[in-house]
């Protein structure tokens, strides 16, 4: 074993106290060690990452790039022992996290919608919000990384992992655009969508599945401006006048209040659903549970 792979904390804890107190003498003070008990350690580190962490600067010891590095890490790996010391001593003194995978095309205004309530619990948490695609998220949340995956499909079965898909609830879907173009495709609708500009979310989502599928079972061949993977990039684009997009009905409100756009058409045959991921067949994380109630009343 070597390199990183052999790194001692031990090393590191002394290379950490040098950095903290400014210096070997009032590290070894510090530690009750002598100087050179402090100075072999600062060795034994810099030769096991095979990089030069500190440089002496006449009577004190400066970081080199590479020592800025490990002393962020450093400092993160320590904080997080004292953390953990804490908890086990039942002092926790930081909020309780809750670790959500959302994949990139549930919209923004959704994943807001349902994670309210985490915010509201009796014991406050700390809200930590990954986006990615689904197969990834479901890859952290397979190595608990991750608390739950919200998604607008069930788990990828191309991903060997042990997970469950809770329905939370589902709903139509609501097509917008900017005044001018609303005008211009809100009569005849849906006819009037032949033609007519449209952005789609990209890859297999649930929602592009589904538009394809109606606008072959309408006769309508909108034109695509653009496919993006991510919802919030797609809001962008259609509140700036590149075409049309479709959003939830659940939040149809709050796109209308604050995005500035107009309802063109409702797609009520087009169900949109979203799934809570876990690793759990029965849920038991209260936090998890809160977000599940709020969305199943969302969508009722």
């Amino acid at each position: 074993m070597s390199g990183v792979d052999a790194l001692n904390h031990h090393h590191l804890f002394h290379f950490w106290t040098v950095v903290r107190e400014g210096g070997v003498t009032r590290a070894s003070e510090k530690l009750n060690v002598s100087q050179p008990t402090v100075s072999g350690q600062l060795r034994e580190l810099q030769e096991a990452l095979g990089e030069k962490l500190l440089v002496r600067s006449g009577r004190t010891v400066v970081l080199t790039d590479v020592g800025r590095t490990v002393y962020r890490y450093a400092d993160e790996i320590f904080a997080l022992g004292r953390e953990l010391q804490d908890a086990v001593r039942g002092r926790v003194t930081h909020p309780a996290r809750l670790a959500v995978g959302v994949t990139m095309v549930v919209p923004k205004l959704i994943v807001y919608q349902i994670l309210e309530p985490a915010l509201e619990l009796p014991e406050p948490i700390q809200l930590d919000c990954v986006h990615e695609r689904p197969e990834r998220l479901v890859a952290e949340l397979a190595v608990y990384s991750l608390d739950v995956v919200l998604a607008d499909t069930p788990a990828p079965p191309a991903v060997k992992v042990r997970a469950y898909s809770h329905v939370l609830g589902e709903c139509g879907v609501s097509v917008f655009a900017t005044e001018k173009l609303a005008t211009a495709h809100r009569r005849r609708f849906p006819r009037s969508l032949n033609g007519a500009p449209f952005l789609l979310p990209s890859g297999d989502s649930g929602l592009r599945l589904s538009l394809e599928e109606w606008f072959r079972k309408q006769g309508v061949r909108p034109r695509i401006v653009g496919t993006f993977e991510d919802s919030a990039v797609i809001d962008a684009f259609g509140r700036a006048g590149a075409g049309l997009f479709a959003l939830p009905t659940a939040i149809e409100k709050e796109v209308r209040r604050q995005y500035g756009v107009r309802l063109v058409g409702r797609l009520d045959t087009v169900r949109q659903r979203f799934y809570a991921i876990t690793v759990e067949r029965t849920v038991r994380n209260p936090a998890v549970i809160a977000i599940s109630e709020r969305a199943r009343a969302l969508f009722a």
